[in-house]
């Protein structure tokens, strides 16, 4: 046999809880209720009502909360259960547990032989059913649409018997709760001989109530079975027409309805029919809904002043709806209550204590405790007292709170000094104990009280009122344009009363500004409020405000700072169209940065020269406005990429990105630039300037080379892929013979046209060299370099060439500079500083350059002070400019700093 105990506490003690299990002899349970969220003094039980007793008891006891019972006894201990907790505050009561005693007693006499004609339906009654033993134990009855062993009533049904159901049958009755077991006599099951059952139609025999009470989130069962030949078949389905949802389940042959966590949704109107050939019967029944007590709303602890007005409400949702009952320390309180609502009004001392609202319905109770504290002192102002000092400026309004800790509420007054106040036009006593003046001026200055006092006692608190002159902003900032790279000073200078602090801040943008930016200070000591901002960038355009804090108020200033710069970049450069000179382009505009694109600049790159330059365009210039433009005088079969910058007042801005690569279409050759003589005796040596590349204007390059004396008419020509050098033998010509020269090119596209003609000499030779080579340091860039002419010869001199560079190992270094033939000296520039340079000085002619004057070294001056000053400030006051920077430290190879120069400019 097992018994139940079931009923937590609500909130606090923590609960009842217990299974209790008997009556075998030395069996011990225990039920719950421990004080883990309230401090207790003292728990007691109670059974039936009744306090339990426990000192002269010796089967129960209190361990940590927990009743303990020993040996239970049906007659001594089924009933219901409830815990008391009390403490200081007062007391509650738990939820009622229920303890039950298991058991089984069931009848074993002996059972008459039921007779019966096959095809014949038959009931087997039991009295407690679980199961049915057929002829002999272990061998259970297997249920089928044809056998069928109810749950509700214990019997055993078979629609139709069949000769193989003949024997004896045994009810098994099993407790769920003690596990017990017993076996009925057993039931002879014989045929009748008088002929078999014919076919009728369906008759149930098992089937559900009319009305089924079934409680929230339960598993409810329903049966249906029918007797019947030929064997019935059994469908379910709702009154409403309503599908089943995918939670219910039908087992035994649909014999079984089962419903699991029983919802609202789930009640209502349910069907079952049986049918066979002959016939269909149906049965219907409800199902109703009920749940016990949930609860949507609760009450508070609760601290009141005595005197005042106690409401308090709980709300419980239910099926049916719960009824509403109240406890102050755990005993039934008579009081105003309506709805679940409990109103005290006024409370008294006697008022505080633990309270409990109960919802209850038939299905359930539940509880939930709060805490009343009433409240009793005189006037404290410990923790409100009025400030020692409280300044105001002239013209505002000043409030001064009075409200101490007193309860009940104290009555307030005020004095200045030692004369009572007044309400006024400008003075103002507030029901809530406020004094508040408006219009302030210096005469309300002086020592301000209130009194507060209630029926417990009297207290006052003092403070003073300090009124002080208005702050000024007398200079700030204004609206203004820059440029970047620029410096400003935001000004931000006030007047204010010697007896308030004040205090400076800026705003950028809506965002207060941080000593973490580096292009911001406003820690000038002479002018605590300006903000200087150095080096202005595009980002720092934008709304400045200027906020002064002083004791009694808080002022601002708001100036717009607009920021020019130079263009953004363009985007999107297209090559539109390509032609062997043109090439058609668009873009889209960058940013303009605070100043309109006034043009437009086209650069291009090709793998022949170093870096960007810059094209001729169509038109010549770009406006801002105009998106496209021509490039021309492009070079043939020559790859291209192209870029825009664009400009504003401000000046060029960064580049777009690149294009993507365009070839120009091919076309015929152009003239080579230069034919050169270099010949010895009868050998007339032409050197050919090769035709750059991005000149060819096409595949299949080559040269034409016609030459002719002075004194012919007729030319010969030869033609060579080979650049640069052509040599013509012939026997005949004498030193110092005259020819014409001219050279064309040609390529798969045709022949272009002959340079113009040149006029060499035969057997030119350069035999001298000049002397004397010196040279100087000028500066860190430039150097000069002089020699000795080469005195009269029969070589013509045309000029002198003066050849630099760093040293052997750097040959890409090598500079030439040429001067006439008249010219001894020359200055070289766009030198490293701190380098040592090698020189040579040759005499050149149409033949060439001649032996070079080698040998000679000189050391370039150390360069000027890589490093601009840092850490510029200055100030402007009037007219007056006013700069301090740090020194500058030269490196080592650089000069030393001898003076600074300091440039200003108006815009």
């Amino acid at each position: 046999m097992t018994g139940k105990l079931q009923g937590p506490l609500e909130r606090a003690p923590a609960g009842l809880a217990g299974l209790l299990n008997g009556p075998r002899a030395g069996v011990t349970s225990g039920v719950g209720c421990s004080p883990e969220t309230w401090r207790l003094g003292q728990l007691k039980w109670s059974l039936n009502g009744t306090l339990i007793d426990l000192r002269p008891d010796r089967r129960r006891r209190l361990s940590g909360g927990n009743l303990v019972i020993r040996s239970l006894d049906r007659a001594q201990d089924a009933g219901i259960y409830q815990c008391t907790a009390f403490g200081p505050l007062g007391a509650i009561v738990s939820r009622r547990a229920s303890l039950q005693f298991a058991y089984l007693n069931f009848r074993t006499q002996a059972r008459s032989a039921v007779s019966v004609r096959e095809g014949q339906g038959v009931v087997l009654l039991c009295d407690l059913s679980f199961a049915w033993v057929f002829n002999e134990y272990p061998y259970f009855v297997q249920q089928d649409s044809r056998r069928f062993v109810s749950q509700e009533t214990g019997n055993l049904y078979i629609a139709k018997v069949e000769p193989s159901d003949v024997g004896n049958y045994t009810c098994v009755v099993v407790n769920r709760i003690t596990k017990g077991k017993a076996l009925s006599s057993p039931t002879p099951l014989v045929l009748r001989t008088d002929g078999a059952m014919g076919e009728y139609e369906p008759k149930i025999e098992v089937h559900f109530p009319d009305t089924v009470p079934a409680a929230k989130g339960s598993v409810v069962t329903l049966e249906c079975f029918a007797l019947g030949n030929p064997v019935p078949e059994i469908t379910w389905r709702r009154a409403n027409g309503v599908p089943f949802p995918s939670k219910v389940k039908m087992k035994n042959s649909n014999v079984v309805l089962e419903i699991p966590s029983f919802q609202q949704e789930d009640a209502g109107g349910y069907e079952c029919v049986a049918e066979n050939k002959m016939g269909k019967n149906t049965v219907r029944g409800r199902l109703s809904f009920h749940a016990k007590p949930q609860w949507v709303q609760t009450m508070r602890d609760s601290a009141l002043s005595i005197e005042e007005r106690l409401f308090w409400e709980c709300k419980a949702n239910g099926k049916p709806k719960p009824s509403y009952s109240w406890l102050k320390n755990g005993e039934q309180l008579v009081a105003e209550i309506e709805n679940g609502a409990l109103t005290i009004a006024p409370v008294n001392l006697s008022d505080a204590g633990m309270y409990q609202c109960v919802a209850e319905n038939k299905h359930g109770i539940i509880y939930f405790s709060a805490e009343l504290v009433v409240l009793a002192s005189p006037p404290d102002f410990s923790r409100s007292s009025l400030r020692p000092m409280l300044k105001a400026k002239a013209g505002s309004a000043v409030s001064m709170v009075c409200r101490p800790l007193a309860y009940p509420a104290a009555v307030s007054s005020w004095r200045k000094g030692n004369e009572p106040l007044q309400s006024t036009e400008r003075i103002s006593l507030l029901p809530d104990g406020t004094l508040r003046l408006i219009n302030v001026t210096k005469a309300d200055g002086g020592s301000y009280t209130c009194l507060a006092r209630n029926r417990f006692g009297t207290a006052s608190t003092t403070g003073r009122l300090l009124v002080t002159d208005p702050t000024r902003i007398t200079q700030g900032p204004v609206d203004m344009e820059i440029i970047v790279g620029e410096s400003i000073v935001l000004p931000c200078q006030i007047a204010c009363d010697p007896a308030l602090d004040a205090s400076f801040s800026w705003a950028f943008n809506g965002q207060l500004l941080t000593k973490l930016e580096p292009h911001f200070f406003n820690e000038t000591q002479s002018a605590p409020g300006d903000l200087m901002i150095r080096n202005i960038q595009l980002r720092h355009a934008g709304k400045y405000v200027c906020v002064v804090d002083t004791d009694v108020e808080s002022l601002s200033a708001a100036a717009i700072l607009i920021v020019k710069g130079p263009p953004g970049p363009p985007d999107g450069v297209t090559v539109e169209e390509i032609t062997d000179s043109t090439a058609q382009l668009s873009w889209r505009p960058g940013q303009d940065n605070g100043s309109p694109t006034v043009s437009y600049i086209i650069q291009t790159k090709t793998p022949f020269t170093v870096g960007w330059q810059a094209v001729n365009t169509v038109p010549e210039v770009i406006d801002g406005n105009t998106l496209t433009a021509t490039v021309v005088d492009l070079n043939a079969w020559v790859e291209y990429e192209f870029r825009v910058l664009a400009r504003n007042s401000v000046g060029v801005g960064e580049p777009s990105p690149a294009s993507l690569k365009s070839r120009t279409e091919d076309a015929a050759e152009v003239a080579p630039a230069h034919v050169c003589l270099f010949n010895i005796a009868i050998v007339l040596c032409l050197l050919l300037q090769p035709v750059p590349e991005e000149l060819q204007n096409g595949d299949g390059f080559g040269y034409i080379i016609a030459l002719r004396a002075v004194s012919e008419l007729s030319w010969t020509h030869a033609v060579t892929s080979a650049p640069g050098r052509y040599v013509y033998r012939n026997d005949s010509i004498a030193p110092f013979s005259p020819f014409h020269v001219k050279v064309g090119a040609y390529n798969a596209k045709g022949q272009g046209p002959f340079s113009t003609v040149a006029t060499v000499f035969s057997a030119e030779e350069g035999e001298r060299m000049p002397g004397g080579l010196w040279a100087r340091s000028i500066s860190a860039l430039e150097f000069e370099v002089g020699w000795q002419m080469i005195s009269d010869s029969p070589e013509r001199i045309l000029g002198y060439e003066v050849a630099y560079w760093e040293d052997d190992t750097k040959p890409e270094t090598m500079g030439k500079v040429r001067v006439s033939a008249g010219q001894y000296t020359v200055n070289i520039s766009g030198l490293k500083g701190n380098t040592q340079y090698s020189l040579t000085v040759s005499a050149f002619n149409t033949a060439g350059t001649d032996v070079r004057l080698m040998g000679h070294l000189i050391n370039i001056l150390h360069s000027a002070p890589g490093q601009s000053p840092l850490n510029v400030e200055w100030n402007l006051i009037g007219s007056k400019l006013t700069m301090h920077w740090d020194p500058v430290v030269t490196m080592e190879m650089e000069s030393e700093v001898t003076g600074y120069q300091v440039s200003l400019w108006i815009l």
